[in-house]
């Protein structure tokens, strides 16, 4: 395989910058250009200092280079990775330099694609670098850190290695009856897809927690013109994000932010007011504002405790009547003429508040972790599914095993029962890269940035 060369830290200016390179050849390249100050051999895990020079010999920067034997490192070949001072004109000009060398501008995630195809991470694990990269919150780093440990996998390679038994002893049962084998009985078929069904069920079960952790909670703000939406956000961004005025209709458009609630991530959307628009882009704001209500986890709805309720107010109670929301009552300061009557009628959590006075904010995290038992997720050494294809795949293999029961169940010859489990198999395999098309490997990785 070529020799591949990337920058692996972010664009910008920084202290340090890292160019990558690995492959076969990776020290007979870096020799070309690199001028260390101690001329020893080169040994795994050690640091050289010295400098990077051009073809004509001057110095482009002075570097430490990290040195990585194969089989011992990241991919499994001859690895190094090239400490400049930050900043891009340095780390393109060394970059330049590495493939003017006949190094090979790496395709996004190709180092730990060969990592995967060499055999030293599987599939899922190759994922969760993905996951811990962009992790917000120290909770969704976390299972991505005990996936990249394996966390998942054993448990996936176990679960198969129940059914490739079970399916061993049923074939020979029924391709070699002439031998002294004992023969699989229901009984012990029966025990080993109950068993299996139960790992199956638990991980699927985690994927609620799993999306929680890494997609967070899409929290919604509604209320009419004035009712303190803007407010309420700024307040809880504890920064100036969004515009107020005293003028109704201000915000036109939505704002999202994120904020970290018990260590998930929770994704807050300020929306336009909801009222008869007087103008097209106000209409047009307010349908987005309903679009979004639709596809929130959460609805915070926020009145003006100090008017009273009318037809716009009597509007949003409709609109969140079948919706998981939270009623707040804005501006508790002031005198008090909402009519709570038919607010109490909608059955929804009331939560007084005053964002003027900062008041009440934390009684909303608080209700908000309690709706969806943020505090019960738990993430040390427990295998939560967090990926969206492993959860399809995971589903694909359940619904095979639920056949394979139903089989059993009807008294129906049990080797019709193995083409059930041998698609369970292949499904499982396919998260942890064992039976995965070269398709899905190659849109797996182009999802990771350069460098990785």
């Amino acid at each position: 395989m070529s020799t591949i060369v990337a920058i692996s830290t972010s664009p910008g200016i920084g202290g340090i910058g890292i160019i990558r390179m690995s492959g076969e050849n990776c020290f007979e390249i870096l020799d070309k250009f690199f001028v260390p100050k101690n001329k020893t051999a080169i040994k795994g895990y050690t640091m050289k200092y010295g400098n990077i020079v051009d073809n004509s010999k001057n110095v482009v920067d002075e570097v430490l280079v990290s040195f990585f034997l194969a089989p011992k490192s990241y991919t499994t070949e001859n690895m190094c990775e090239i400490n400049s001072h930050g900043g891009m004109p340095i780390m393109n000009k060394i970059l330049e330099i590495c493939l003017k060398n006949s190094a090979v501008l790496a395709e996004p995630g190709e180092f730990t694609k060969r990592a995967f195809l060499n055999g030293r991470i599987d599939l899922s694990q190759a994922e969760s670098v993905v996951d811990i990269i962009n992790s917000k919150t120290e909770k969704e780093s976390k299972i991505a850190v005990e996936q990249l440990a394996g966390n998942l996998s054993e448990k996936i390679k176990n679960i198969r290695q129940k059914i490739v038994s079970l399916l061993a002893d049923i074939e020979v049962t029924i391709d070699y009856p002439e031998y002294d084998v004992e023969e699989v009985t229901e009984s012990k078929i029966s025990h080993v897809l109950e068993e299996i069904d139960k790992l199956l069920d638990e991980l699927e079960k985690s994927f609620l927690n799993g999306k929680i952790l890494k997609e967070g909670i899409k929290v919604a703000i509604i209320g009419k013109p004035n009712a303190g939406k803007s407010s309420l956000l700024n307040l809880i961004l504890n920064e100036e994000r969004a515009i107020v005025t005293d003028i109704e209709g201000t915000t036109r458009d939505s704002i999202e932010e994120f904020i970290n609630v018990d260590g998930v991530p929770l994704k807050i959307i300020d929306t336009a007011g909801i009222r008869n628009a007087k103008d097209e882009v106000e209409k047009i704001g307010v349908e987005k504002s309903l679009k979004i209500l639709e596809e929130s986890d959460i609805v915070l709805a926020i009145f003006d405790i100090s008017k009273e309720l009318d037809d716009e107010d009597r509007k949003i109670l409709k609109i969140i009547h079948e919706k998981n929301a939270i009623i707040l009552l804005n501006k508790i300061d002031l005198e008090k003429k909402l009519n709570l009557t038919e607010i109490r009628d909608s059955g929804k959590k009331i939560i007084e508040i005053s964002v003027k006075n900062k008041m009440g904010v934390e009684n909303l995290y608080q209700e908000i972790s309690n709706v969806f038992k943020l505090n019960e997720i738990a993430v040390d050494g427990e295998t939560i599914v967090s990926n969206n294809r492993h959860k399809s795949l995971i589903i694909n293999a359940h619904n095979n095993l639920k056949k394979a029961k139903e089989i059993l169940a009807q008294n129906m010859p049990i080797d019709i029962i193995s083409s059930y489990l041998k698609e369970i198999i292949e499904e499982l395999g396919k998260i942890t890269g064992e039976s995965v098309t070269e398709d899905v490997i190659n849109e797996i990785f182009s999802k990771f940035c350069l460098g990785k």
